[in-house]
């Protein structure tokens, strides 16, 4: 599989949005129709850059409002088709996501939207193009993936094939065994997004409330496991719809994105060699042995009164750095004030504040191992001042688990 990211998920120019998502160690990206279109450059130079940055588009999106069409829609909509066609040639894609009609022209029937679809797979084939097809939530006539897989089917051709959403899937309630019965290569493209429960429509929903697997509410463990039965092998994409992660850091949140499709198909029963190895099993923190505080001199004496009155007594002091240990019983807290440390470089963003938490763990080999392969990488203290050798992890929030 491809892990890949919409440039629709982040915040910022579409210069901005390559470059965040290349930096996460995504190799794949889908360009979304509307960075495209306001973005300043040409593009070749979009191409350019994708390039240097080694990204591969797995797709163009989305084309909207293609079936069952009556003339003289019909006709624009493969005029349409044939210049999403041209600009994919230019940005160097093969792959077209089209998604179900919710035009008020549409008309209904699978045959009569299977026999577009044929005649759309036939222009692709010629230009060397392939065409994905994805039931969305709210569709005229089309919004159950198992009605967009049998319209796939009834096409009977290789240029088309079927875009699964989990979004789409789970918002509707889909039953999924049917994707047991969906040949790997005639799934084009996966497009995976979680989601809190809500009651509302399905329009709403999504544009504004997706977000990354292990973050909602949405079943998607099941899924994984379907998804990897069918033998797919394709994009692992996410396309996710919310407006905080769209007034955000790009780059913390394609690195969150790279973390959350790590975890998902963690969830899979089996993990294909192709993609990374599955996250090694932990054991969850036994207790904390520590809680470390970031602060200056100017607000010692402040924390140190405080916990005097909490029956905390000074314990000991570092023999190479500023920092003292205070203790009440089994409970350790710890007041940094080294210079130049990662706790002073905290407390100028933050102030006073816990900047770390130590935790006993049975295999921290095995914990530190799993954090790296989730984009955490441990980090170790000054060699000249550090004489414990405890890895630290730093979290989303930058707060050190040790």
């Amino acid at each position: 599989m491809i892990y890949s990211i919409a440039t629709v998920c982040l915040s910022g120019t579409l210069r901005q949005k390559i470059e965040a998502i290349a930096k996460a160690g995504f190799r794949g990206i889908e360009i979304f129709e509307n960075d495209l279109i306001t973005h300043t450059g040409s593009v070749h130079e979009i191409r350019s850059m994708l390039d240097d940055h080694g990204l591969e588009v797995v797709t163009y999106q989305p084309f909207r409002d293609f079936e069952g069409l009556p003339a003289p829609y019909r006709q624009k909509a493969f005029d349409r088709a044939e210049r999403k066609f041209d600009l994919m040639e230019q940005l160097g894609t093969d792959l077209l996501m089209v998604c179900s009609s919710v035009s008020p022209n549409a008309l209904g029937g699978i045959q009569r939207a299977a026999d577009d679809f044929h005649e759309l797979g036939e222009r692709a084939e010629k230009r060397r193009m392939r065409v994905a097809y994805e039931a969305l939530g709210w569709g005229k006539h089309v919004y159950d993936y198992r009605d967009s897989w049998e319209i796939v089917r009834r096409t009977n051709h290789k240029s088309i094939g079927l875009c699964l959403d989990t979004f789409h899937i789970f918002s509707r309630q889909c039953d999924l065994s049917t994707m047991l019965n969906i040949p790997g290569d005639q799934i084009f493209l996966v497009q995976v997004a979680d989601a809190p429960s809500l009651s509302m429509d399905h329009l709403s929903w999504s544009r504004h409330y997706r977000c990354f697997p292990g973050q909602g509410d949405l079943p998607l463990d099941q899924f994984m496991a379907n998804l990897q039965a069918t033998g797919y092998d394709g994009p692992f994409s996410l396309e996710i719809f919310n407006d905080q992660f769209r007034s955000g850091s790009p780059e913390k949140t394609a690195i969150d994105g790279y973390r959350s499709l790590v975890f998902a198909n963690n969830a899979a029963e089996k993990i294909k060699q192709e993609i990374p190895a599955p996250l090694p099993d932990v054991s969850p923190p036994s207790e904390i042995q520590f809680i470390e505080f970031a602060l200056s001199n100017n607000e010692k004496q402040g924390l140190t009164t405080l916990l005097q009155h909490l029956g905390f007594t000074h314990a000991g002091t570092h023999k190479k750095k500023d920092v003292e240990l205070w203790r009440q019983g089994n409970i350790n807290m710890v007041m940094n004030l080294e210079p130049d440390s990662f706790a002073q470089k905290y407390h100028q963003q933050h102030g006073v504040s816990v900047c770390a938490v130590g935790l006993t763990c049975r295999d921290v080999s095995q914990l530190v191992a799993r954090a790296e392969q989730l984009c955490f990488p441990a980090v170790f203290g000054n060699p000249d001042t550090d004489t414990h050798g405890i890895p630290a992890i730093s979290g989303p929030g930058a707060v050190s688990s040790i």
